[in-house]
């Protein structure tokens, strides 16, 4: 039997930010931690780590550094315009934690819309505009698999 790798934007996005603490800085930027110390203390990383993920973030154009200071050189982490574009992946992984992982205590941040009400966010279809259900989504073009 003949198997082949299904490639896709998931494993290349994996690729990119799947790596353990990397989507916890993202996280952090996305709340207003832009210094390196702020963001070891609030995502927990060793910060060996943390400078390997915020370089590769860097490297692949997602973050941008911003001196602050010049006697040490220091730097604040800003995410760029294709950083930020995973605020909608961070908010639904949330979202998930929030909705089947809480303890009893509940969610830790609670996040509100400028509407005033709780927000929770949802996948809807760019066309019509209506909230995508499970089963409602299909593969539109595929390449055939050779058997």
């Amino acid at each position: 039997m003949t198997s082949e790798v299904r490639e896709c934007s998931v494993a290349r996005t994996l690729d990119l930010i799947g790596a353990k603490w990397t989507l916890l800085a993202v996280r952090e930027m996305l709340l207003g931690s832009h210094r390196f110390d702020e963001i070891a203390r609030r995502t927990g990383a060793p910060r060996d780590i943390l400078t390997a993920r915020l370089r590769r973030l860097e490297t692949q154009g997602l973050v941008h550094r911003v001196q602050y200071e010049n006697r040490p050189p220091r730097f604040e982490y800003h995410l760029t315009d294709l950083g930020e574009a995973l605020a909608p992946v961070i908010a639904t992984m949330r979202e998930f934690g929030d909705r089947h992982l809480a303890d009893e205590a509940g969610p830790p941040l609670r996040f509100e819309h400028s509407c005033g009400s709780a927000y929770q966010p949802v996948l809807a279809c760019s066309a019509c505009g209506e909230v995508v259900e499970r089963g409602e989504v299909s593969i539109a073009d595929s390449p055939s698999i050779a058997k």
